[in-house]
């Protein structure tokens, strides 16, 4: 993709921090925490079997083995409540820190009209591509895939970063909520962690041909403008397992992936999951 970037300005921190070496906290005997505690971060919890979680008072899942999973959104605040209920009926409240982030800005030039102002009759398709998805994001299932680990999905420049705030067409729009990554049209692309298929879709109005992979615990992934989807709803897939291939479907300048990380319905950032992406091939 053709894209001329506006730097404002880059937390460098929060981007560069790959997931296998973030801040791992341990808070005493009872609960420990391993991820990035900054906004778009991802964090895997493991409290005693039987306990509750509450995050900002919102209920999270807990597996059978005390592992859950929290995430903080682009514009979190600087504070989270995180509220634990032991089995043996003891109750504690922490308070989390939430490192900030500043974001780029990203001017993206040359889209169809149609793509940046939809007409009338596009809202309807619009309407139901996001009902799909959201319905897989708010799947909470009992597996913990996600403790395999991430790994790029595919290898290439990158081309587009979370948080941006996107002017297409010289129109501003909500800001970037995944990662974009270059590559030849046709280059494959692997699952970065286990899961289970949970979408496949052929044509979505702006993200083209769209899968997306459940991980457990409402954390899901979703992979955009592909060129060919190899695999099928409802399929198990271990990391570094072909899905598809890089294509320039929907609504895109050029052939790359967009990859999407959220929890539940909070999107996070999938660069701070990974490692540093490896040289071109």
């Amino acid at each position: 993709m053709k894209n001329k970037f506006v730097k404002i300005s880059l937390f460098f921190f929060a981007i560069f921090i790959p997931f296998y070496i973030a801040t791992s906290i341990a808070a005493g005997e009872d609960i420990s925490f391993d991820g990035n505690f900054t906004q778009g971060g991802l964090v895997i919890g493991n409290a005693p079997i039987g306990s509750q979680v509450k995050l900002s008072g919102q209920d999270v899942a807990v597996a059978k083995n005390g592992i859950f999973v929290v995430g903080f959104g682009r514009d979190a605040p600087m504070q989270a409540s995180l509220e634990i209920s032991y089995p043996d009926g003891r109750a504690e409240m922490r308070t989390l820190t939430i490192a900030p982030r500043e974001y780029d800005i990203q001017r993206i030039d040359g889209l169809p009209e149609r793509k940046v102002t939809p007409k009338p009759e596009d809202i309807a398709r619009i309407k139901s591509d996001n009902y799909k998805i959201g319905e897989v994001r708010v799947t909470i299932s009992e597996l913990t895939d996600f403790l395999s680990g991430f790994d790029w999905p595919v290898v290439g420049p990158i081309s587009g970063v979370y948080g941006s705030q996107r002017i297409l067409n010289g129109n501003p729009k909500n800001p970037h909520n995944g990662v974009d990554i270059a590559a030849p049209e046709g280059s494959p692309i692997k699952a970065p962690a286990d899961g289970i298929v949970a979408l496949v879709h052929q044509d979505m109005f702006y993200t083209g041909k769209t899968m997306m992979i459940n991980h457990g615990l409402g954390l899901s992934t979703v992979y955009a403008h592909m060129d060919s989807i190899n695999v099928k709803s409802g399929q198990m897939v271990k990391k570094g397992d072909p899905i598809g291939t890089v294509g320039q479907t929907g609504r895109a300048t050029g052939p790359h992936l967009h990859w999407g990380m959220t929890w539940k319905t909070t999107h996070l950032d999938p660069q701070l999951v990974v490692p540093p992406m490896p040289a071109n091939k």
